[in-house]
């Protein structure tokens, strides 16, 4: 029963990253009108993006995971590993790329002051830095 609880938390806490950083992106990204607002204009690296460069793949990796925890089921297990394995190996790698030839220098600077998805340590070097005075 802990399992089902702890899943909820964690779908919840994903389904928050992946909302919050949906509104960012619109409000923030300056895409042209008409098209996705995923297709931004400007790099964002504000808000939720100051902690983590992608709490809309984290937001949706706990949704899986969450998931996992919630049906306790080894089908959902077998279909959820390797998508969270693909988000890994494959979808992560490959945003930062194509991020890295439309933003060039800004986005590798970016990539090395705020990690892809670990939250923690982006909360942290955040207000490591705002205390300094950055």
């Amino acid at each position: 029963m802990v399992l089902v609880y702890v899943g909820w938390l964690v779908g919840l806490t994903g389904l928050a990253f992946f909302i919050r950083s949906t509104y960012e992106l619109k409000k923030k990204g300056r895409s042209l009108k008409g098209k996705s607002f995923l297709l931004t204009s400007v790099l964002v690296d504000n808000g939720i993006y100051a902690i983590i460069r992608h709490p809309e793949y984290l937001g949706s990796m706990l949704l899986v995971l969450g998931s996992i925890l919630i049906s306790q089921h080894w089908l959902t297990l077998v279909l959820g590993v390797p998508v969270l394995l693909w988000f890994f190996v494959y979808v992560l790698p490959t945003e930062d790329r194509h991020l890295i030839e439309k933003f060039g220098d800004d986005y590798k600077r970016y990539m090395q002051t705020v990690p892809g998805l670990n939250f923690v340590v982006g909360i942290m070097q955040l207000k490591k830095h705002k205390k300094e005075g950055g």
